[in-house]
């Protein structure tokens, strides 16, 4: 059997790897969409590394969209197999997907604008897919729970384990046989943090001969919980009971979203949080957030007993989702002290943009970034400190607070990323990163090698390894 790395190789979008067994059977780990802007991005959207064809079958970690977010692409295009996921997996894709569609419209629709207002060469685009094209997808879908082995092939089984990171999130261990021997294979996912908000802990995979493994914060560690949630009431109340100002926090639909609510209904059921309104801004995040509602089965202990007292931990007194859009452009006239969550996470995309666009020249106001954000958007030129920055065609300069609160990520620190590895320290022959910046992903290999990790390998897009 071989491996071939289509995608999240040396950058943290575009999730996808691809397993050819001896007879030709091929096995595609995720299928995500690179979530950077500009022409590279579009290219590397718009061409495979194979041919959607001759994919056997899929199998998914998770539903965030930079690892399912090619599925209906790769649909349109030919592939007319199986697509393995958790049950939650499943419910999430369902509306993360016909979003992602939307967007893609959208995207396209103000590209296409652009070109013809400014008389540009070049061709007008067409999605990757639109919202009639993921129904066909969704129907592809075979579920599974956790902690059971099930078939993909005669000769290949999988399991799922609770990876901690979003609701349905799994690593993926597969059993494949070759001859009269066994290879055991493992793609780690996005693993998530131990004592977190809302989920249970992540489980360690069965001991593996390869794996690959995700690396998007192997160079750093997060704070405690304790100092995460002082920290975040004092960023809250400098914002906006000091400075009257709005704070508006850049947060992914799902899973971040969820954890933040979270935590500020338990800091209002404690009576810390001051009376100040609270607004998610995000349709898709008011539809994940039902989601989450109806899987209690992946939720953690802390939150069941939590639900006991609070039957909604999703909802309190001063909180508003909000869906239409008049609704959203109207926080941007009113000037009262808010929190405001709104996606995309990475600012390039979505209703927060508009809040960046009209508030980020306000001194009063705090920007909030609580996760991951790739250098060339938004958030990750905020992330850097530049002193202006453009959105819509116009300059603007950087007035507003920036604050970064990478505590609040889903995926693991180096520490905690090792302390999930560390039964595999024994059997596992080779360890191939993915899913990191280099530079991050080079820190964390010599980090592995430390611990006394062998043979870790940082793969370029393309890279083909044979494995025995």
């Amino acid at each position: 059997m071989h491996i071939k790395f289509c995608g999240a190789a040396r950058e943290v979008t575009g999730s996808a790897h691809l397993i050819t067994l001896l007879d030709g059977f091929r096995i595609l780990l995720d299928c995500g969409l690179n979530q950077g802007r500009g022409k590279e991005v579009w290219d590397f959207n718009n061409r495979w590394q194979f041919e959607p064809s001759t994919v056997d079958c899929v199998v998914l970690s998770h539903a965030h969209i930079d690892h399912t977010g090619r599925l209906p692409q790769l649909v349109k295009e030919g592939f007319n197999g199986v697509i393995h996921s958790t049950h939650a997996t499943r419910s999430l894709c369902s509306i993360m997907l016909q979003d992602s569609a939307h967007i893609q419209e959208k995207d396209v629709e103000w590209y296409n604008k652009k070109l013809l207002k400014k008389k540009k060469r070049g061709q007008p685009r067409r999605p990757l897919y639109t919202a009639q094209d993921v129904p066909p997808t969704m129907n592809k879908f075979v579920t599974h729970g956790y902690n059971k082995w099930f078939k993909i092939h005669p000769m290949v089984e999988v399991r799922y384990q609770d990876a901690g990171h979003i609701l349905g999130s799994a690593s993926v261990a597969l059993r494949i046989k070759e001859g009269k021997q066994y290879i055991n294979f493992g793609f780690t996912g996005d693993i998530g943090r131990p004592e977190r908000p809302i989920l249970r802990d992540p489980i360690p995979m069965p001991e593996m001969d390869y794996i690959i493994c995700e690396s998007t914060y192997g160079d750093r560690t997060h704070e405690s919980n304790p100092e995460q949630s002082d920290r975040f009431l004092q960023i809250i109340k400098h914002t906006c009971l000091e400075k009257k100002g709005k704070l508006i926090i850049p947060a992914f639909s799902v899973g971040r979203t969820q954890e933040i609510v979270y935590m500020l209904d338990k800091l209002e059921s404690s009576g810390r949080l001051p009376k100040i309104p609270v607004f998610v801004d995000s349709p898709l995040a008011v539809d994940a957030t039902s989601v989450y509602m109806g899987h209690p089965e992946c939720y953690d202990e802390n939150l069941t007993t939590y639900m006991q007292s609070d039957e909604n931990p999703f909802g309190f007194r001063g909180l508003k989702y909000i869906k239409h859009v008049d609704e959203s452009k109207a926080l941007n006239d009113n000037k009262s002290p808010m929190i405001i969550i709104s996606s995309a996470g990475m600012m390039n995309a979505g209703r927060v943009k508009h809040h960046l666009y009209n508030n980020i020249q306000n001194p009063k106001n705090t920007f909030l970034i609580v996760g991951y954000c790739s250098p060339e958007t938004p958030g990750g030129i905020l992330r850097s400190g530049k002193t202006s920055i453009t959105i819509f065609g116009d300059k603007l300069d950087v007035k507003a607070d920036i604050k970064i609160m990478d505590s609040f990520s889903a995926h693991g620190d180096k520490k905690e990323m090792v302390t999930f590895l560390d039964n595999q320290r024994a059997t596992c022959k080779r360890i191939f990163l993915v899913h990191g910046e280099f530079d991050t992903q080079s820190r964390f290999k010599q980090y592995l090698e430390q611990k006394d990790f062998k043979n870790v390998e940082i793969p370029e897009l393309g890279d083909e390894f044979e494995l025995s």
